[in-house]
């Protein structure tokens, strides 16, 4: 990451880069966007396990519910929005680890995105490694395009979904999940 140009946008937005308090923020700032930006990284892509269903003589044909955290910055402003993640599905023939939902979570939110794209960009990944038969996706989130600048509204969420298989097409698979998430 070039320091320099760092030093250039803090220039632009009226500060001196050589002042006290600011000597090292370039290199803090290259060195932070490293890190929430890896999901450009195809080398920290998470690897997806998945075992056989029935691997251990039990077949699991329920819903397997996962949720958590996420953060990430939108494309328009970057700037972070960020929120909680409510992911299921239905296995067939394989399942996966949890903590693989959440890296897969994690990777994808590690981009510059909007929410639209991250709701499908990780059941697009869940789906290949799985081939489930349904994948579900729920994400709330705060936007600060919208509560720091703009309309400067706060505390609402922006919620998308993604739905696919039986949680698109049975009604009372859908509505089992989103009781679970409220």
């Amino acid at each position: 990451m070039n320091q320099k140009l760092i030093e250039e946008i803090i220039k632009v937005i009226g500060d001196n880069p050589n002042r006290e308090g600011l000597k090292d923020t370039p290199k803090r700032v290259a060195e932070m966007w490293k890190q929430i930006f890896r999901g450009y990284d195809i080398k920290q892509k998470p690897s997806i396990t998945t075992f056989d269903n029935n691997n251990d003589g039990v077949f699991y044909d329920q819903m397997i519910v996962d949720s958590g955290y996420f953060f990430s910055h939108c494309e328009h402003h970057m700037v972070p929005f960020f929120g909680e993640y409510h992911f299921a599905y239905i296995p067939d023939k394989k399942i996966v680890g949890l903590s693989k939902v959440a890296r897969i979570v994690d990777f994808y939110s590690a981009r510059l995105q909007i929410q639209e794209r991250l709701v499908k960009d990780i059941l697009d990944e869940l789906e290949i490694e799985l081939h489930p038969k349904g994948l579900a996706l729920v994400i709330k989130a705060r936007h600060l395009c919208k509560e720091m600048r703009g309309v400067l509204k706060h505390g609402g969420e922006m919620i998308t979904t993604d739905l696919r298989g039986v949680f698109k097409e049975d009604e009372s698979t859908r509505m089992e999940f989103m009781n679970y998430i409220k």
